[in-house]
């Protein structure tokens, strides 16, 4: 199969736009799958300093050990995600 090439910029546009616009065909909504992980990596995060207190205090260990497990996997897949969602230079 061959690859599209390109197509070359029109005169009409700034060049800062015309690599912007480059930039979100390449990936879409880059900027929004970011700040969803790093939302939910500071909600795990967040999570994970309470259980990791209550696990500290010794309250409710059945519960509360899996739970840390959750919140620290969560924070642990969207640092992940993130890797793999950088641009590639």
């Amino acid at each position: 199969m061959t690859e599209l090439q390109p197509k070359p910029k029109p005169d009409s546009i700034d060049p800062v736009l015309w690599s912007r616009l480059q930039a979100e065909a390449k990936s879409p909504f880059r900027g929004l799958r970011q700040f969803v992980y790093a939302s939910c990596a500071a909600s795990g995060a967040i999570g994970g300093v309470v259980f990791f207190f209550k696990l500290l205090a010794g309250r409710d260990l059945q519960t509360t050990v899996p739970n840390l497990g959750v919140q620290i996997g969560v924070v642990a897949l969207m640092v992940w995600l993130w890797r793999i969602d950088r641009p590639k230079t």
